[in-house]
Order: structure tokens, then C-alpha cells, then sequence
């Protein structure tokens, strides 16, 4: 069951989409593993693995394993998903 989303987490979903410029590829795997688990759909252990192939995916889903073996509960991961994307939008500006 996916996880109660929290109106800044929302807000922070979609302000992420309007950053000026794009977050590095570590910004953007630990955004990926952040909303990940503060949204719980599927849940970390329901999720399909990536094939041996599939690099992208490989590194998303190991950003999100990260966050999740660190324990972070799906409420705390929104705070923190919020967090970073308020300090992305300084970082980056956003429209």
C-alpha cells in the first residue's frame, strides 16, 4: 500500500520538475531513492529487480536500497526529499 503523501512532499515532486538547470547524476539518484521510499509504491521489497542490462535502472533501484537498508521511514523520506529539493531549487534556481 503506498505511503500517505504529505502536501510539501508534493509540492517538492513537482518544483523538482522546474529546476533551471538539471541536479547532477548524484543529486538525481538520491532524489530518485528519496521519493522512492517516501512513497512506498511498490515497497522496496515488492519492487521488481533490474535485469543485468538494464544500468539506468540498476543505479535508481540502488539509490533507493540505500535509503532503505539506512532504515529511513517512508515520512522521514519525504522531509528529507523536501530538504534537498528546497536546496536544489537554490542551487539550480527553478521557474
Amino acid at each position: 500500500m503506498p505511503a500517505q503523501q504529505s502536501a510539501e512532499f508534493k509540492k517538492a515532486a513537482e518544483d523538482s520538475r522546474k529546476l533551471k538547470a538539471k541536479p547532477t547524476d548524484n543529486e538525481l539518484l538520491e532524489l530518485y531513492g528519496l521519493f522512492k521510499q517516501g512513497t512506498q509504491d511498490p515497497p522496496f521489497e515488492q519492487s521488481k529487480a533490474p535485469g543485468m542490462f538494464e544500468l539506468k535502472e540498476k543505479a535508481k533501484r540502488g539509490a533507493w536500497e540505500k535509503v532503505h537498508k539506512e532504515g529511513v521511514t517512508a515520512a522521514n523520506a519525504q522531509k528529507k526529499y523536501v530538504a534537498l529539493v528546497e536546496s536544489l531549487k537554490k542551487k539550480y534556481g527553478h521557474n
